[in-house]
């Protein structure tokens, strides 16, 4: 990977700002910073600006009517239980535990899925708009600073090949932040070389197929 590209760079030391990285590369991003004098002027700079999302806030007073309901919800209740269980009470317990036996796979399998690649998204101004996650089969959007969409427009995503040729990703929501699935060939672009765009189109997507509205934010996909 060339680290000498300003874009990469960028979206590098932006990550390790905000503490996006995985571990690996944490350590393989402060190897670079050991014989890099200007990447860690780039990291100073991200965290100079970052510094105002540490600061605490000011503890504010819960009303009466907050502790009232959270004690309504949590207060035991006394459970009346037959004492002779129907049939069909048996078979959706039985039902309830392979369901709960499942869910719990399916979390060991999701919690084992590794990000391969990630980019942040910047703004025309060049400041962090949203940061994205590419997984095997999806991609994983969170926002930064993410200026409002007005109401009947969505924000669609799309992936820019070398080929110049924007293929759509879908849409995401309007807060930025969410999951977008991945085809096959999806993932095929997100394993090449790929610059990521956002557009503002019409109320759930473009209809051509095509960007139709301004690029928001931009950002290239680069490998961890």
């Amino acid at each position: 990977m060339n680290y000498q590209q300003p874009e990469l760079r960028r979206a590098l030391a932006a990550d390790y700002a905000i503490g996006l990285m995985p571990l690996t590369a944490r350590r393989r991003f402060e190897n670079l910073l050991l014989d890099d004098p200007s990447l860690r002027r780039e990291l100073a700079q991200w965290q100079e600006s970052l510094v105002g999302l540490t600061s605490s806030l000011e503890p504010q007073v819960v009303p009466e009517r907050v502790w009232h309901a959270i004690v309504a919800r949590i207060d035991p209740q006394e459970l009346h239980i037959p004492a002779k269980r129907p049939f069909w009470n048996w078979l959706r317990v039985t039902a309830l535990a392979c369901s709960l036996v499942v869910a719990g796979i399916l979390g060991v399998i999701y919690t084992r899925d590794t990000a391969t690649f990630n980019a942040t998204l910047v703004a025309s101004n060049q400041q962090p708009a949203l940061a994205v996650q590419a997984y095997e089969r999806y991609l994983k959007v969170e926002p930064l600073a993410l200026a409002s969409v007005e109401p009947g427009r969505s924000l669609e995503l799309w992936a820019i090949p070398a080929d110049g040729v924007p293929v759509s990703l879908g849409v995401i929501p309007n807060d930025g932040k969410g999951r977008v699935d991945l085809s096959e060939r999806q993932r095929t672009l997100i394993g090449t070389p790929t610059t990521l765009a956002i557009t503002l189109e019409p109320q759930g997507g473009s209809p051509s197929g095509k960007p139709t509205g301004p690029v928001l934010y931009q950002g290239k996909l680069a490998s961890l």
